[in-house]
């Protein structure tokens, strides 16, 4: 019911003795039984509640009952069309005993429901008497959001966002690491946010008013990689019409993110050895040393000490490159973050395409947060992208939001699509090979990758 803000007990009727001797006894006789009483007005203005009522629900100010129907009993904000209220304000005279019960069940719980004459005869309040328990609220569920913080806590850094244990522990090292000029190596699955995390420790370091330059190392074929890295003269190869700076003396004074860092090749790895370690660089086709100042971090998701071990990359450089390492957990080991990430990338989703703001129902909710998230934040936040442009109304609800299948079988079944186009590539790339008769360079042609797409698929199957 619409009303009016919250008031005292009786405050409306005051000046009426016989309405504020019934107020009276009402909150005698209430005042200590465990039922559900209230008192409204014309209105829909709640003018008495007992201690029952209005204690499990969202409490008025100073120790005032709540104002509306709506905040003590759980009912629509609008009147509902069968509350016995609505007959006995419209009845005349005043009927005598309690309104005719409905067979149908009412959200806010009202078994019985009472007239309350004034002096001048007329019904100006009714007395609700409430089955026990506090009522449902399904027309607006709360959403299940994490619970409050404890003192001293907190729930994001810079743009990344977590409150879990794991997440915790990362803020702390990464304030510890962030104004330093040591190298970092972050280490997680794909899409666990590793170039937000990267941004962040160059913003909250003293380099953050020079540039933060991201270089993709699996995007590239090698010769382009170096070229776009150091820079090139003129001349050097078809198409180098001009001298041209690369991203290590673009990043200068600031950071340089190397993303995929397990993609690049041995050859290139040495050249980078020397940026980490002397702080120089030679452009490609140059003899020149230009010398840097950037730090670098970089990213990658996969176990560097294990392609160490296999001569896959190159000790030396993961040495220097993993002087402060950073582990960053996957979104199935920190599940209590997930409403906190639902929140903010529906909120972000509405207003980048212009939608008001949307609630989630809670069993949406409950469902992203056992989904498995293979592809971590990255996939959540398309997931929710896809619900906010795909679906209509107040609420995200309803299974066809897209969210992933927890069942063991539907994994098993990825896992053996995965393992046949892996036995697929396997069995191609040997083909190629031996149709170039083991030369590298045709090989590579003849599977339409880039050598360094090939040299990295040798490594991750050995092949020899």
């Amino acid at each position: 019911m619409a009303g009016s803000l919250a008031q005292p007990p009786a405050a409306k009727n005051r000046t009426d003795p016989v309405l504020r001797a019934r107020l009276e006894t009402i909150s005698q006789l209430a005042g200590g039984v465990t039922d559900r009483v209230a008192v409204v007005d014309r209105d829909g203005t709640v003018v008495y509640a007992n201690e029952a009522a209005r204690g499990p629900l969202r409490p008025g100010g100073a120790g005032r009952p709540p104002a509306t129907c709506d905040d003590v009993l759980g009912c629509p904000r609008e009147r509902c069309a069968a509350c016995p209220s609505l007959t006995l304000f419209a009845s005349s005279p005043v009927p005598s005993g309690s309104a005719p019960r409905s067979d149908a069940r009412l959200p806010c719980g009202l078994s019985q429901a009472f007239p309350l004459a004034s002096a001048r005869g007329e019904t100006a309040l009714v007395l609700l008497v409430l089955d026990p328990g506090p009522p449902p609220r399904p027309t607006e569920p709360a959403p299940a959001w994490p619970a409050p913080l404890p003192p001293g806590g907190r729930e994001s850094l810079g743009g990344v966002l977590g409150r879990s244990p794991a997440m915790h522990q990362l803020f702390e090292m990464m304030d510890l690491v962030a104004d330093s000029t040591a190298t970092v190596l972050l280490q997680g699955e794909s899409g666990t946010g590793k170039e937000l995390v990267a941004k962040t420790l160059h913003d909250l370091s003293a380099r953050r008013d020079h540039p933060f330059v991201v270089v993709d190392c699996g995007a590239l074929p090698e010769t382009l990689l170096e070229s776009e890295l150091f820079g090139h003269l003129k001349g050097t190869f078809t198409g180098a019409i001009a001298n041209k700076r690369g991203l290590c003396e673009a990043a200068d004074g600031g950071t340089l993110f190397l993303d995929e860092i397990a993609e690049t090749t041995p050859a290139f790895q040495a050249k980078l050895l020397r940026v980490v370690q002397e702080g120089e660089l030679k452009r490609v086709g140059g003899t020149h040393p230009i010398k840097v100042d950037v730090r670098i971090i970089s990213a990658t998701n996969k176990d560097l000490p294990a392609l160490v071990r296999a001569h896959a990359f190159r000790q030396d450089l993961y040495y220097r490159l993993a002087v402060l390492p950073l582990q960053l957990p996957p979104l199935r080991e920190r599940r209590e973050d997930i409403p906190l990430l639902v929140r903010h990338f529906v909120a972000a989703a509405c207003h980048r395409h212009r939608q008001p703001p949307r609630l989630i129902s809670p069993d949406v909710l409950h469902a992203w947060t056992m989904a498995p998230w293979p592809g971590n934040v990255r996939e959540l936040q398309h997931a929710i992208e896809r619900a906010v442009v795909t679906t209509r109304g107040p609420q995200l609800t309803g299974p066809e939001l897209g969210t992933r299948d927890a069942d063991p079988g539907d994994r098993d079944l990825r896992s053996v699509s995965r393992q046949a186009v892996t036995h697929a590539e396997q069995a191609r790339i040997r083909q190629a090979l031996h149709q170039a008769e083991g030369n590298r360079v045709k090989t590579a042609k003849l599977l339409n990758i880039s050598r360094a797409s090939l040299y990295n698929k040798l490594r991750t199957y050995q092949i020899h």
